[in-house]
């Protein structure tokens, strides 16, 4: 979607590919309509935050074909709810984010400070191996 913006006002980038992520499975963290949880947060999984996803509810780490989502593993970057996201970071939990492939919506929620503090560092996408963006 070249016309969505990310955080800082830019173009958005591409959250993930592998796995093929977004509300519209195009791999970037765009809404619309009938995206009803809002997934804008281009975040960057850990244990600890799936591990609290499936307690609020959200199984997150279990593959739903059905669905075309293959279960996510720590590494992995995903678009998550904004406001599960917003939950994470009042829990201490909150996962990193990729700011340039987070949807300026996200901004409705949490401010851009917020997300600054939790943003991805040049040196979380030294693993080849985590699912990130290449």
């Amino acid at each position: 979607m070249s016309f969505a913006k990310n955080l800082l006002g830019e173009p958005l980038d591409t959250c993930s590919c592998e796995p093929m992520t977004g509300f519209y499975r195009t791999g970037d963290c765009f809404t619309g309509p009938n995206d009803r949880g809002v997934h804008v947060v281009c975040a960057r999984m850990t244990a600890e935050f799936l591990a609290f996803s499936v307690r609020q509810g959200n199984d997150l780490v279990t593959p739903r074909p059905e669905f075309d989502f293959p279960g996510l593993k720590p590494g992995d970057h995903w678009c998550i709810c904004v406001e599960r996201w917003v939950e994470a970071r009042d829990a201490g939990v909150a996962p990193k984010v990729d700011l340039t492939a987070t949807h300026e919506a996200a901004l409705q929620y949490a401010s851009i400070e917020s997300f600054r503090d939790h943003a991805l560092g040049p040196d979380d996408y030294d693993d080849e191996d985590d699912g990130g963006p290449l």
